[in-house]
């Protein structure tokens, strides 16, 4: 099976946990990245593993013609219902189904290190720019910066140790990955900036849920029960309860704009 296809079923078991209860989270690096990009009704955007749509949003809001691919079936379901009449497509981030040179900005967020071979996928985004387009990378920071390393941490103890090289939510947050990449493929970044998106939880219960919209809860869930994922997850938020059910998480984002 591809990482396409594994990660797409893992992505879709549980869209509308993700949507309400982590994906709001990033808003600051959205904000981010289209208060230094200002896209208007002139602009070709791809949102490159576009999850379930909260991005792609937020540039048509802008005016923007906007097509988002992703490799999960039940993000891209929750993408179309928050965005009628716009093209959601399943797709590859290493095969896009589009010309040369055919955006002028090609967007990717939690996306790129879950492809089968990052770098591949990076070439693809380069690849369907145009000449002088930007690529955006937004990814996870350091895991020592981000406080839901801790819970990703015991919903992966959950699991078998995956091969070597897996995909995963810090597969190119080590210092210099991103650049060294990106000056392979002739890629200049003119942009880099970190970026913090705390997470707040009004109840337990949203802090499950949050953390059950990942790919790694869903993996855990085909080795342990429900149950013991979601009591998982609720011991790892202890450190972080501020009061009654109240919970903040601290978390580092990092965004790259790289120019073709």
């Amino acid at each position: 099976m591809s990482t396409k296809e594994i990660q797409g079923k893992l992505w879709s078991v549980a869209p509308h946990y993700w949507s309400n209860y982590f994906e709001p989270f990033f808003t600051p690096l959205y904000k981010k990245t289209l208060e230094q990009l200002q896209p208007d009704e002139d602009s070709m955007l791809l949102d490159a593993g576009c999850g379930s749509g909260l991005f792609s949003h937020m540039a048509i809001s802008t005016g923007a013609q906007v097509v988002g691919v992703d490799a999960a079936p039940g993000l891209l379901s929750v993408a179309r219902e928050r965005n009628p009449q716009h093209n959601f497509l399943e797709e590859d981030l290493e095969s896009l189904p589009f010309s040369s040179g055919t955006f002028d900005i090609v967007a990717g967020f939690n996306s790129f290190q879950y492809a089968g071979n990052f770098t591949n996928a990076l070439s693809e985004a380069k690849r369907v720019l145009k000449t002088g387009g930007r690529l955006v990378i937004g990814i996870w920071d350091k895991p020592e910066y981000s406080d839901a390393t801790t819970i990703l941490k015991a919903i992966n103890s959950l699991v078998p140790p995956p091969p070597p090289g897996t995909p995963g939510p810090f597969a190119l947050s080590e210092d210099g990955k991103i650049e060294s990449i990106c000056t392979a493929l002739k890629l200049k970044v003119i942009y880099k900036i970190r970026i913090a998106c705390p997470f707040l939880y009004h109840t337990t219960d949203e802090g499950i849920k949050s953390f059950l919209g990942t790919g790694p809860a869903a993996a855990a869930m085909k080795h342990a029960s429900e149950l013991k994922v979601h009591q998982t997850i609720a011991e790892a938020l202890q450190p972080y309860r501020l009061t009654e059910d109240m919970y903040h998480l601290q978390n580092s984002f990092l965004l790259f704009i790289a120019e073709k």
